[in-house]
């Protein structure tokens, strides 16, 4: 019989303390490997929608709620702004281009977006199925939607007030699905994407049916007269930007300026900056009575930087378990060379080494620092998965990759190390055995 074979054999005579030791292996692994995946998807999700998008316009409020909202479509708006403003301040030079953001609405939870066709430029979404949106109430939607609602290219639907299910139908104006995107990864396959006048258009004839102002859930107030009166200038009202970076104002009708808060109202402006002074621009725009400027990176960081905290925390506590795993380990291994002196013996007197012995103890450990990394790795991707349900369920992002990461490896270097530790302690008590003695004891 091999020392592998005899090293499984006597993991097997103590199955309660064996599993006690690869448990408390699987969880500390499982732990920091979850924390690893989780740290590694959420920095590329978030790295990838800000990319390109230097400035967030929006209403006065939270600037992480801005950001949130507007770039990663996981939280709500903040308010809405005069669309006159907003491309009031981003006429400046240092602007290179703008993007107009409508929200408000939603179908079975996937948010419906006013914007236009640079929005689909700036995540590098194309076309897998017909074509871009153009006319009002055209949409084009992404592969994410297609797959849960079954909507495809042709049909029609109704929108809801609101980004939850149980918002108030726009049942008198539906829109039409014209175009499917291709999977790109972003934001983008998880929106409902049409045109700013579409969205005018639907609270149009929302508040011509309701006579009054309408306020949805989120505290998006919709104009409803003025919207009336502004649909007919939908593509006018648009904010277009050609490459070099001018952005034309759009032609004002004479109710455009009627009062603070008259003429169409958008969500957010995603911003890109012709060179990196257009960061002075920030201040400019806070100091405006409705509107803030939030910076993406900026807020980002931030709220990685209040995640690590935690992160960190549960980090350490997971290297703990790891500490009392080798510890157990230790404990087991030592309470079995006690138990099995007298075989160790037998062994060394029918010509067994003590090398091969220490080394017999050695693979025990290593055995069980091994089975406790591989059903870590395991446990870890299993609760990514459960998780990634979660997510997919209420915010529609998928953390679907669960290839092993480089610093997994470190991990199972870390686990072997203290394996063998564990091992090597007592194992040394097979260099100080008394061959005689012990087997005259016996």
């Amino acid at each position: 019989m091999t020392l592998a074979k005899i090293s499984w054999s006597n993991l097997k005579d103590k199955p309660l303390s064996s599993f006690l030791s690869g448990l408390l292996m699987t969880l500390g692994i499982a732990i920091i490997s979850l924390l690893l995946l989780l740290n590694k998807q959420l920095q590329d999700q978030f790295s990838r929608n800000i990319r390109g998008v230097d400035m967030v316009i929006g209403a006065k409020g939270s600037p992480l709620q801005l950001i949130l909202s507007s770039i990663y479509q996981i939280d709500s708006p903040v308010g809405n702004i005069p669309l006159a403003e907003a491309q009031r301040l981003t006429r400046n030079p240092l602007i290179k281009s703008a993007i107009p953001m409508a929200m408000g609405d939603s179908y079975r939870s996937f948010r419906i977006v006013g914007t236009n066709q640079k929005y689909l430029d700036q995540f590098g979404a194309t076309m897998a199925q017909g074509k871009p949106f153009s006319a009002d109430l055209e949409v084009v939607i992404g592969p994410r939607v297609a797959e849960v609602t079954g909507l495809k290219v042709g049909d029609s639907f109704a929108s809801q007030h609101g980004f939850d299910t149980n918002g108030e139908e726009h049942g008198n104006k539906k829109y039409r699905v014209v175009g499917l995107l291709a999977p790109s990864n972003s934001v983008c396959d998880q929106l409902i994407l049409t045109n700013v006048s579409s969205i005018w258009a639907i609270h149009e004839s929302h508040d011509d049916h309701h006579d009054e102002t309408t306020t949805g859930p989120v505290g998006m107030p919709m104009v409803g007269a003025m919207a009336g009166r502004m649909a007919g200038r939908a593509h006018k009202a648009e904010l277009h930007d050609d490459d070099e970076g001018n952005n034309e104002a759009p032609e004002e009708g004479p109710d455009a300026n009627a009062g603070p808060d008259a003429g169409p109202q958008i969500t957010a402006m995603l911003v890109k900056f012709r060179n990196p002074m257009g960061m002075m621009l920030k201040r400019g725009i806070d100091n405006s009575p409705k509107l803030q400027a939030a910076l993406p990176a900026i807020e980002v960081n931030r709220l990685f930087d209040l995640l690590g905290v935690g992160i960190e925390t549960l980090r350490g506590l997971a290297l703990a378990i790891i500490l009392v795993a080798g510890i157990s380990v230790f404990v087991s291994l030592y309470n079995s060379l006690k138990e099995r002196r007298y075989e160790m013996a037998l062994m060394l007197s029918m010509g067994a080494t003590r090398a091969q012995l220490f080394g017999m103890l050695l693979l025990e450990g290593l055995v069980l620092a091994l089975i406790g990394f591989v059903a870590g790795l395991a446990l870890s991707r299993l609760g990514l998965w459960l998780l990634s349900q979660f997510v997919e369920g209420n915010y529609h992002y998928s953390f679907s990759s669960l290839a092993i990461l480089p610093d997994e490896w470190y991990l199972l270097i870390v686990a072997v190390v203290i394996g063998l530790l564990a091992a090597a302690l007592p194992a040394l008590g097979v260099y100080r055995m008394n061959i005689s003695r012990v087997l005259a004891e016996e």
